[in-house]
């Protein structure tokens, strides 16, 4: 009796927290709706990479092949070009950007014109609200080799005109720091977040004691912010595969494909204007495969040296 009493009074308690905080339930739907929809039902065509998919068939229907698009996938000609130059820019990126975000965070917290940081904090932040057609129609107007800003002030200067987007040298280059300037300000939010729960007594002890603005980022605001920033490098690990199909898509052309072709951009010639679907399933997977591996063994690093971990 008393174990039934005991489940009847957690159940109504439990009801009863539910009926309280309708609302933020009610907020939920939605949210938990879309994963059930576009991410848990999907795992069902996971199974296409273990077959030869054909549309008319249907999954169940068609044929089983095993483990032969992976290997189609691992011997290709491709398959060392292409997982080059994915860590390449993924880590670039990661390399890059996170920094890149906390300084602008950093400086933004400490600045001492509110307008201004307000200021500089909404047009860093609008990038990212753009498409990366925009930012391709940019990147023209600055680089084009014809009429190009930059190019018009090389010849000004005296040299040549560059065609930077289709230089295998500059290429790269272009590719990180556009994403770089794109995600830059979306990327600081967290971090402002972070700083904004700093204790304001520590900076307050610091400045009595005759600390610096440069020694009281070094040893009270960076500390503080640790655990976020290797949260925000965990997740990142994560997706280490996805290079960013939609810039590289816009940005690449044929004379830069050994340095601008990604896994993402060959999964989508070989499996939508190919329609080899279960080959691109399987990459899919494979993908999903080695960032977990990674975020398992990043997260066990980071918890050896921090107290700061996913689980």
């Amino acid at each position: 009796m008393d174990m039934k009493s005991t489940v009847k009074r957690s159940k109504q308690k439990l009801m009863g927290d539910i009926k309280r905080h309708r609302a933020f339930y009610a907020l939920l739907i939605l949210p938990i709706c879309y994963f059930i929809i576009f991410k848990y039902l999907p795992i069902w065509n996971g199974q296409i990479a273990f077959k030869d998919f054909m549309p008319l068939d249907g999954v169940l229907g068609s044929r089983w092949v095993g483990l032969a698009n992976f290997t189609d996938f691992f011997q290709s000609f491709y398959f060392t070009e292409l997982l080059r130059n994915t860590l390449f820019y993924s880590f670039m990126k990661l390399f890059v950007s996170v920094p890149l975000s906390i300084v602008l965070a950093v400086a933004l917290y400490e600045s001492a014109r509110p307008r201004f940081s307000k200021l500089v904090q909404t047009m860093t932040y609008l990038p990212h609200f753009l498409s990366w057609v925009i930012v391709y129609g940019i990147l023209l107007v600055l680089l084009a080799p014809g009429d190009g800003i930059v190019n018009d002030i090389i010849k000004f200067l005296g040299g040549k005109p560059i065609d930077f987007l289709t230089d295998t040298k500059a290429f790269p280059w272009i590719v990180i720091l556009s994403d770089a300037w794109k995600e830059m300000g979306w990327g600081a939010i967290i971090f402002i977040a972070a700083l904004m729960g700093i204790d304001s007594s520590l900076f307050e002890a610091a400045s009595v004691e005759g600390a610096s603005a440069i020694q009281r980022v070094w040893y009270i605001t960076l500390p503080s912010i640790r655990p976020v920033i290797f949260m925000v490098v965990l997740l990142r690990l994560g997706t280490i595969l996805d290079a960013g199909f939609n810039q590289m898509f816009m940005l690449y052309s044929i004379p830069v494909f050994s340095v601008a072709d990604i896994i993402d951009t060959w999964v989508y010639r070989q499996g939508l204007l190919e329609f080899r679907f279960g080959l691109a399933t399987a990459v899919g997977l494979f993908k999903g495969a080695i960032g977990m591996l990674l975020l398992v063994f990043a997260n066990k690093l980071v918890r050896r040296i921090s107290d700061t971990s996913i689980i």
